[in-house]
């Protein structure tokens, strides 16, 4: 009977693992926890320049990542955004460089990622701070593979 528990135990372990690593889940954690969220992939020129515009709503557990072929100088803006937004920008690794906390919507201010983005989170603007995620915090996600990932999958 104890062998059948832990055979389960391992089972459900191995699933909850390879549930994490899907390309439509990405998790965040840091000395404050772990956060888990529904995202979104933009990676084409035209999905990034789309992002998350002209939404009124998205749900609290989700978001959009943004990821580049190789790392850049990365820079964002509000156009036609209507809720205001997170961003956490990553290096390759996947480990965040960092935050930019309530973009405000609609605004054209330019918000620099800085020079070695690699990928960018939004999720819904006062959760970072809500979790308490910051710079050095990592991510989770299949997009972190190619090369040393902080947490890999």
């Amino acid at each position: 009977m104890r062998s059948l528990l832990i055979g389960i135990c391992l089972l459900w372990a191995g699933q909850t693992m390879a549930e994490t690593c899907a390309t439509d889940r990405i998790t965040l954690r840091g000395d404050w926890g772990l956060a888990a969220f529904s995202v979104e992939i933009a990676d084409t020129p035209q999905k990034r320049a789309l992002g998350l515009m002209h939404r009124e709503q998205m749900a609290r557990r989700a978001g959009m990542l943004f990821i580049y072929e190789t790392p850049r100088i990365a820079s964002f803006w509000m156009k036609n955004t209507l809720i205001p937004l997170d961003m956490l920008f990553a290096d390759k690794a996947g480990r965040i460089t960092r935050v930019h906390h309530q973009a405000i919507p609609g605004d054209l201010t330019q918000i620099d990622g800085g020079t070695q983005v690699y990928a960018v989170l939004e999720i819904n603007g006062g959760l970072a701070k809500s979790y308490g995620v910051t710079v050095g915090s990592v991510m989770r996600h299949p997009a972190f593979t190619d090369g040393p990932a902080a947490w890999p999958c």
